[in-house]
């Protein structure tokens, strides 16, 4: 499995209460340019619209940029591909307004590209502190084994 890109403020910016594996309908340059490592997931978020899922503010430049589309939109928004029964389970949380479904990572598996969402729930700023205390603790005690 090969991660083409990952979001990592996700963990630190949110608390992950459920996770997700779906796909994304993609167009050929689009999935050339994502095996080449060039999407981005800085920023982007996903919604819940008339029964189908999408993945918002995801940049995906061009492949070849001198023979890409002409009216090619690099920030288009992408569907994601879900169960029926997963949709109306992330419709009914997206309700709530303190949570928010976020995309994680987008990786292969096999032939398919596939995309880790996270529905999730903002963390305040004394949470974070706790979040960064934690890592250095952990940093500390691993140094601190390696030594000896």
């Amino acid at each position: 499995m090969v991660h083409y890109a990952e979001n990592r403020k996700v963990k630190f910016d949110y608390e992950i209460l459920e996770k997700y594996e779906v796909g994304i309908e993609l167009l050929g340059i689009e999935v050339k340019s994502v095996r080449n490592g060039q999407m981005s997931l800085e920023g982007a978020f996903v919604i819940v619209r008339g029964g189908e899922v999408f993945l918002i503010n995801s940049n995906i430049p061009p492949y070849q940029v001198n023979n890409s589309l002409k009216d090619y939109d690099p920030l288009r928004n992408k569907k994601l591909l879900l169960t029926k029964k997963e949709i109306e389970t992330l419709a009914d949380s997206e309700k709530n307004k303190s949570l928010t479904i976020v995309p994680i990572s987008v990786y292969n598996k096999g032939r398919k590209i596939k995309i880790e969402i996270a529905l999730v729930k903002g963390k305040k700023k004394h949470d974070k502190r706790e979040t960064i205390k934690k890592r250095e603790t952990d940093r500390e005690i691993r140094r601190e084994v390696k030594e000896h």
